[in-house]
């Protein structure tokens, strides 16, 4: 007889009798462990009984392989520094770029401005509308990444009427043949709630510059959300389009496999707040040649949270840190391909806007390349200014 209808049969007698109580129902997790065998050590590993009974916490934890060893977590502290990047009121330093090391001398770059925030809807088009409105992309250099010397302007923003004529912010610098390349984040006047950014590069032959910038960005948003009307309020939506509809955020551009990788954060037009948090997660364009064109991975997006980019390569794949948003935030996720992430860790804190040091051996350890970098700090809405982290190996509990 089918077990269906076995138990609606017995089931039906004991209602009827009003007598005992019996289930049919076996527990999804113990019926689910039984489809797939786990090896004797994962058991043991996490102190889950093998006797075919597992509550759903136990049965996760043998999916997701919550046996893991420790070699992908640590733990995350910050620094002042001297010189340039120690607080400065009235001048916001934010978002450092990788730290590129080169003929002795530090490098790293990020975005620079000054004057307090007044918002949006203020009536002027050239009130500050965000602590990274009306930047431009400085640098600054150092000999031992403790004492910073601001240096100047690398990319200044566009002539009126080009797509970066309003703010050029969050930068990223990779060095690739002889050539350092920053990517940023573009704004065209004027900065409404509802506008779209792009993603511009310009190309120096030395680190100081100059830099040259292309003509046209190099990313840009998807095009398939539909604005509710014609008022300024990015969460009236008919429809909200792909991850990135609104926004493509913190470039970091890669060398890998023989071609360019452009990973990014997307924001959605008319963005929800899900359970694990803002509707935020990252994507990448991928380009044979420099100056593109980059193409949007069909497998986008590629993480279900994250805030800043922060990648580096490891062991033939790319390793990212996810922190700040989503239901995965604060994971440390590798992918053997570049795309595909899984999660390795769980952390308490990573530091946000994680500027690496791309001469850190990477493949020393799977964190190696978070041994200390750069990050920001905020005082106030309106100041922030640039940091140290140093992320080490956990220590055993006393």
């Amino acid at each position: 007889m089918n077990k269906t209808l076995f138990c609606w049969l017995l089931s039906t007698l004991v209602i009827a009798s009003g007598s005992g109580i019996w289930s049919c129902q076996s527990h999804p997790a113990s019926e689910a462990a039984e489809a797939r065998n786990y090896p004797d050590e994962a058991y043991d590993f996490l102190a889950i009984p093998n006797n075919g009974n597992l509550s759903a916490a136990s049965q996760r934890a043998l999916e997701r392989d919550y046996n893991q060893g420790p070699e992908w977590f640590c733990q995350c502290e910050t620094y002042d520094l001297k010189g340039d990047f120690a607080y400065e009121e009235g001048v916001t330093r934010r978002d450092p770029s990788a730290v590129i090391l080169v003929d002795g001398t530090y490098y790293v770059y990020y975005s620079r401005t000054t004057g307090a925030t007044q918002g949006f809807h203020t009536g002027d088009p050239n009130a500050k509308v965000f602590p990274w409105d009306l930047t431009e992309v400085w640098y600054a250099t150092s000999k031992d990444g403790w004492e910073w010397k601001e240096q100047g302007r690398a990319v200044s923003r566009g002539e009126p009427g080009a797509f970066d004529d309003r703010s050029v912010f969050t930068p990223e610098v990779l060095m690739h043949e002889g050539k350092y390349i920053l990517v940023y984040q573009t704004v065209k006047a004027p900065y409404v709630v509802r506008v779209k950014n792009q993603v511009g590069m310009a190309i120096g032959d030395r680190p100081e510059g100059p830099f040259v910038k292309l003509a046209e960005p190099v990313l840009s948003p998807a095009n398939n959300g539909e604005w509710e009307g014609d008022e300024d309020d990015r969460f009236k939506v008919i429809s909200q389009g792909d991850f990135d509809s609104h926004k493509v955020h913190d470039p970091t551009l890669m060398y890998y496999r023989n071609k360019f990788y452009l990973y990014y954060k997307g924001e959605r037009m008319g963005e929800r707040m899900t359970f694990g948090g803002r509707e935020i997660r990252h994507g990448v364009a991928i380009a044979d040649q420099l100056e593109g064109p980059y193409i949007k991975s069909p497998y986008n997006p590629i993480t279900n949270s994250g805030h800043e980019l922060c990648v580096w390569p490891f062991d033939g794949g790319i390793a990212t840190l996810v922190i700040t948003d989503g239901p995965e935030r604060n994971t440390i996720q590798w992918a053997p391909d570049g795309i595909n992430f899984d999660i390795k860790s769980h952390i308490k804190w990573g530091p946000p806007a994680a500027g690496l040091v791309r001469s850190l051996d990477t493949e020393k350890n799977p964190v190696g390349a978070l041994n200390w970098g750069l990050t920001h700090q905020y005082v106030s809405y309106d100041w922030q200014y640039i940091r140290r982290f140093e992320c080490k190996p956990p220590k055993r509990p006393i």
